[in-house]
Formats: structure tokens, sequence, C-alpha cells
């Protein structure tokens, strides 16, 4: 194991480091960038147009990340297995699933918290990264995409969105499949929106089954940096991206017991 480079102390405003300088793969802690600085919006906007994002535990300073390679969900290689696409059409048809956007922003956050990321006993979108993304979705940087079910929200995730770049965060599932059914309406809308990639951050098999697949780093940065400079899309759903999927998708319910 090579000895780390002395991990940077950002003080509120300080610029990060280049991405180049996170911890490699022979380092103890691969993708760490820096600790310290400031949770406020525009530090959060620079971090991520650099392709650097915010993860500590409780009782843990803020801690930056940029690994690499980085986990990217391109929409057009998105997987909709059958048995997703028979459970939405299912809800659909039945006029029992409704797809919402930014209707429960902090109802989504607080359920993600409470959904530890497998292998991990706690969260870390502690109290203080839950109102960082709160004052992020006011500002119009963050946005969740919701399942509802008869009613009732059952799944959803939130996101961050700078002009088409989208940086997927947490999702929680309440009911069967209600978390993969909100990334699906998040696909859908995406190849509507022109949206080139979603973010995923961490490497899973379950975002390797939907299609997502490791990137370096370089090609993911300087794609985020040409998504960043477009116009951000209008964050609201119709049930016509559906099409974006597959083709003949429910749009209304017609088939109610």
């Amino acid at each position: 194991m090579s000895r780390a480079a002395p991990l940077p102390w950002l003080e509120p405003g300080d610029p990060f480091p280049p991405v180049e300088q996170a911890w490699g793969a022979r380092d103890p802690i691969p993708g760490l960038l820096a600790a310290g600085g400031a949770l406020d919006v525009d530090t959060l906007l620079r971090a991520y147009r650099h392709g650097i994002f915010p993860w500590f535990g409780a009782e843990q300073p803020v801690l930056w990340w940029s690994p690499d390679p980085r986990m990217v969900l391109r929409p057009a290689r998105f997987r909709l297995h059958d048995s997703l696409r028979k459970a939405l059409r299912a809800g659909l048809r039945r006029g029992q699933l409704d797809i919402r956007i930014d209707s429960a922003f902090d109802a989504v956050i607080a359920a993600c918290a409470h959904t530890p990321r497998p292998g991990q006993d706690g969260t870390w979108i502690v109290p203080p990264m839950q109102e960082a993304y709160r004052a992020l979705h006011r500002a119009g940087h963050a946005h969740s995409v919701e399942a509802w079910w008869e009613g009732k929200l059952v799944g959803g995730l939130y996101l961050v969105n700078i002009g088409r770049a989208v940086f997927g965060e947490s999702m929680f599932s309440w009911r069967r499949d209600a978390s993969k059914m909100a990334l699906a309406a998040l696909v859908a809308a995406c190849r509507a929106w022109g949206v080139p990639l979603i973010d995923c951050q961490q490497a899973t098999r379950h975002l390797a089954s939907l299609g997502a697949a490791e990137e370096p780093r370089h090609d993911f940065v300087r794609a985020i940096q040409h998504a960043c400079a477009a116009p951000a899309p209008t964050w609201r759903w119709d049930c016509l991206y559906w099409q974006q999927l597959w083709p003949g998708a429910p749009l209304l319910p017609t088939d109610r017991p």
C-alpha cells in the first residue's frame, strides 16, 4: 500500500483541490478528496460541477469525494426488466400508481435517511445533510421523484440537477419495486429532456442490473461540465414520458376495478 498524500482541510469558501488529487486505489480510502468546508448552496453547486459530492456520517467532519471510476447510468442504456414493466403497466392501467415530482421533497429525504444503504447500520443523510439538500431544493437545484400508490407515498428518490446534468443521491421503497418505479420515471423524463447521464456515485449490483456502468472519472467530469452548461429542464411529470421507455405504455388508467 502506498503512503497517501495528506488529506486537504477546507475552510468555508476555499476552492476544492483538483479531483485528480483524490486518494486512489492504493490509498486507505479510495475516492476521498478533502474534508471540512461548508454545505451551503454555492459550495454544493461548485462541488457537483467538478464531479465532487459530500458523504459523511454522524460525528464526522464534512467529507468530499470524487471516485475513479464513477458509476453512471446513461438513460439510453436503462434496462426495463419484464417484471418491472409488468408492475408499472398494472399500476398505471388500474390507476393505482401515480408519479409526482417535488410534491413531497421533505418526506422523501426523511424516508431516505431512515433507509440505510446495504451493509450499513446507520445513515449518511445526517441532519446537516438533510438541511443542506432542503436548501438546494428551495434554490431549485434538488428534486424528488415520487411513487404514490392509491394516494400514499410508497417510494421515491431525490437528486441534484444543474443544467442537463442529474446527480442521483438516494432512494427508498415502502412497497415492492416502488423505488425502481421512481427511477424508471426519472429515466423516462431524462430521455424526454435530453439528459445524457445520471450520476450514481457508488457502484452497486442493483444499479448495474439496471444498466449503470463505471466510467473513467476524466470522461465523467468532462461530460457533466458540458451538461451543466445546458439549460435545465422544467421539473414537471407528464405521463407521456412513459413512452420513452416502451411503446404502447398505458398513459391513463383504463382498467379500474
